[in-house]
C-alpha cells in the first residue's frame, strides 16, 4: 500500500516538499463515512503512482486539521506545489475522487 501516515513531524517533507500532487484524507477511527472511503483511498494510492496519498487522523493531529479548516470528516484535500488546490467534504465515490485529482497530474 502506498499510503503515508501524515503527522506534524513529517508534514513538510511528505506533503509540502512532495514532487507530485498529494491527496490528503482527514479522518478519524470513530467516523463511519471515513471507514467507507478509506479502502477507496487505498485503491487510488495503489493504482495511481503519479500522486502521493496521505492520511491524517484528526484526533491525533488536530493542529493539521485546524491549519486546513477541517470542520467535518472525511475531508479530502489536494496539495500541489505546497498549496491546497482542491477540497471536498464527505464520502465520495472513487470516480468523484479521481475527477478531483485528474487535472493535477
Amino acid at each position: 500500500m502506498n499510503v503515508f501516515t501524515i503527522t506534524e513531524e513529517n508534514f513538510a517533507k511528505e506533503v509540502l516538499e512532495a514532487d507530485r500532487p498529494v491527496l490528503l484524507d482527514f479522518w478519524a477511527a470513530w467516523c463511519g463515512p471515513c471507514q467507507m472511503v478509506s479502502p477507496v483511498i487505498d485503491e487510488i494510492a495503489d493504482e495511481n503512482p503519479q500522486i502521493k496519498v496521505g492520511k491524517i487522523n484528526v484526533d491525533e493531529q488536530p493542529e493539521l486539521a485546524g491549519q486546513f479548516d477541517v470542520m467535518s470528516i472525511p475531508t479530502l484535500l489536494v496539495i500541489k506545489d505546497g498549496k491546497a488546490v482542491r477540497k471536498t467534504v464527505g464520502a465520495r465515490p472513487k470516480e468523484a475522487i479521481l475527477d478531483m485529482l485528474k487535472s493535477f497530474y
